[in-house]
This record gives structure tokens, sequence and C-alpha cells, in this order.
């Protein structure tokens, strides 16, 4: 199926399309932004690379039994040569090219996060092995999970059962400082001479 022009919605010509990013319209001579499928441009009937991935080789993520050929620069994934969108100077698998397809840039092209969550967790944990450190790290894990709750948490899906884990060990060390205050208040006070 040939590619439209998005002005005048003539077929793309196929020597336009091939490596280029950009490909120009013959009849109304529009500048055509295109991000196709490599498999998009092959001629109808044209036999498709046998790739099949031998034991051992790397395989395409939505194609077990592909060939692996490239990394996803944005998620990581393995893509075969159909699969395989050059863009720019990344390679990116179908699913990072359907997710950016709304926007006028390019993929974001992030490899790691920061993982607020686990940092939320073993800020209460760790304290514990020097208790004093608890009345920081105890109400301070709680205010962190509230400012970071609705950053992204990972790249791979992750759930925020660590932020709740969290907010509740921070909560129970922070009220044995409170109880433990009161309790050292009321000790005092029954100590001292009326």
């Amino acid at each position: 199926m040939p590619l439209p022009c998005a002005r005048c919605h003539s077929p793309l010509p196929a020597w336009e399309l091939a490596g280029h990013d950009v490909a120009v319209c013959t009849h109304c001579r529009a500048a055509n932004t295109v991000r196709a499928f490599p498999a998009a441009l092959v001629p109808a009937g044209a036999p498709a690379p046998a790739a099949f991935a031998a034991e051992g080789e790397a395989a395409c993520f939505d194609h077990p039994s592909k060939r692996a050929v490239a990394l996803c620069g944005q998620c990581g994934r393995f893509v075969c040569q159909l699969c395989a969108v050059a863009f720019g100077d990344a390679t990116l698998c179908p699913s990072c090219v359907a997710a950016g397809s709304g926007q006028a840039k390019a993929a974001n092209l992030e490899t790691s996060r920061t993982l607020y969550d686990s940092i939320a967790l073993i800020a209460p944990l760790i304290s514990l092995l020097f208790w004093p450190f608890t009345l920081v790290a105890a109400p301070g894990a709680v205010v962190f999970t509230l400012m970071k709750w609705s950053q992204p948490i990972s790249l791979v899906r992750r759930h925020r059962w660590r932020f709740v884990v969290a907010v509740i060990i921070g909560l129970v060390e922070t009220a044995l400082w409170v109880w433990g205050a009161i309790y050292m208040v009321a000790a005092l006070r029954t100590k001292a001479p009326a």
C-alpha cells in the first residue's frame, strides 16, 4: 500500500521514501516527514527476508522466531529487520514509534530512571540500623513519597507498593518517636518534686 502525501493524498514515490526522513511529493511539492516501517516500503509480493534466530541468538521482542538486528534506542528491546525503524541516528521499535507518533519532536531517548520508590523505602529501613537517624529519616520518607508519588518510577512495569510501605514504616517510626517524647516528659513530671 503506497504512503499518501499529507497535503494532497497522492502516493509518495518510492525513491523519496528510501533512506530519507523527509519525502517530497511529486504533485504538490509538500515535504512529508515519513516514519515508515521497512516492511511498508517493500513491494507487494516480494519475498520477505528469512532471518530466523538460531539457538543462542538474540530474538525480536515482537517476533520471537526472527533474529534481532538492532536494539531500540528508547526502551532497549531487540528488534528484527521488519520492526527496526531508523529515526534520525536512533533505531526504534514499533511500540516506541507508536508512543511518539502524536508528537512533533523525536521520541524521548530515556535509557535510565531514578527509582524514587526504592529510595523512599530504603531510607527508613537503613535508618533502623542507626536508630537515632530515624528521627529524620521517618518523616523524610513520608514527605519524599508525597513529593515523588506522581513521578514515573521505572522504565519497566512496576507498582507503587514500595511507596506505600515506606509511608507506613515512616509513620510508625514517627509515632514511636512522638510516643517516646511523651513518655519522657511524663516520666520527668512524675519525678519532679511538687
